[in-house]
């Protein structure tokens, strides 16, 4: 399998950094370094944690994180779309993560290379495993403040989660690359396109805004008694609901009633239009179509081909077709 996606210089260089480029990229942005390099678990992107040289009594502040953003993926432009709207976040006071700036700037290139990277300052904070009834409800207003702000102003030049480019151009990528078993690609080209003539046109009258787009448990973390949202690479135009399912994306009665409490106490901070509610199902369909493309997209980094050593195989694309097909089944 070969994508040739991203070009050959910048991503031969993604895959090689080392740890001397990352101390010498931390260091010229005016900080000192220990020599410390820890890499950290992303499979998107590439993050380290750097120690610096610090007076500081809080731990934290001996560290810093630098993440290099995958090339080709976004454009320098989309990836400053993503860090506005964190500093929108920021300015209006909701609780999220977002990188430093340095002489009013936050998004950097590395050398003559088209490769972009970004800090952090570290933060401490845990995963949820579950939420109670109380942090439920803080977790609805924090998504109403963030959906406040983000329907402030658009991101143009980030995706819109359509069923057009989240199903059609990704089907129309696996096609081409002929990434799919060829005796399965009629079956799974035939369940695509019977989900999309049943979603095409499911999205008329929704407002799209600026979303967190990847909101899962995973992406939000409690630091005292406050939940802050982190990991904005996957920000994009779309429906509010999009933030919703995902972080409670079961469908039985307890994901049922824990979503009830998480509405109410949203509407306390914004107006929810619930015709949304019915994009749910639709829009784990395409999350499942897009995770497909997006291992294709990358599958010549090492990282992936290690992770996923089963794509290729017959099992994985008969998997996909059968959870697609009873997919359908929710949608309809």
């Amino acid at each position: 399998m070969s994508t040739n996606l991203w070009g050959t210089n910048q991503t031969q260089f993604f895959f090689e950094l080392n740890p001397d480029l990352v101390l010498d990229t931390v260091e010229d942005l005016g900080f000192k370094t220990t020599g410390r390099v820890m890499t950290m678990n992303s499979m998107e992107n590439r993050v380290y944690e750097v120690e610096i040289e610090s007076k500081s009594e809080n731990p934290s502040d001996h560290f810093k994180i630098i993440k290099f953003y995958r090339p080709g993926r976004w454009s320098k432009t989309q990836i400053q779309e993503e860090h506005d709207f964190l500093s929108d976040l920021i300015e209006h006071e909701v609780p999220v993560v977002a990188p430093m700036q340095f002489e009013g700037q936050s998004l950097f290139t590395l050398k003559d290379l088209e490769l972009y990277y970004t800090v952090f300052s570290k933060q401490g904070g845990r995963a949820p495993d579950e939420f109670t009834n109380e942090e439920i409800e803080q977790v609805g207003r924090l998504l109403a403040r963030l959906h406040n702000v983000g329907s402030m102003s658009i991101a143009p030049n980030r995706l819109r989660l359509t069923p057009e480019v989240y199903l059609k151009s990704n089907l129309d990528f696996l096609l081409d690359q002929k990434i799919i078993p060829h005796h399965l690609e009629l079956s799974y080209k035939l369940v695509l396109e019977n989900i999309y003539s049943l979603v095409k046109d499911s999205f008329k009258n929704i407002q799209y805004q600026r979303i967190h787009g990847d909101c899962h448990l995973g992406n939000i973390i409690k630091r005292g008694d406050v939940f802050h949202l982190i990991d904005f690479d996957d920000m994009v135009m779309g429906p509010c609901i999009q933030d919703m399912w995902l972080l409670l994306p079961g469908r039985d009665e307890y994901a049922e009633n824990l979503r009830s409490k998480l509405l109410d106490a949203y509407m306390t901070m914004r107006e929810f239009n619930f015709e949304e509610l019915r994009l749910s199902e639709t829009l784990r369909a395409l999350r499942m179509i897009n995770y497909s493309a997006w291992i294709a997209k990358r599958y010549e980094d090492p990282a992936f081909k290690n992770a996923f050593p089963f794509f290729e195989s017959p099992s994985y694309w008969e998997g996909q077709i059968n959870d697609l097909r009873e997919q359908t089944y929710w949608i309809t």
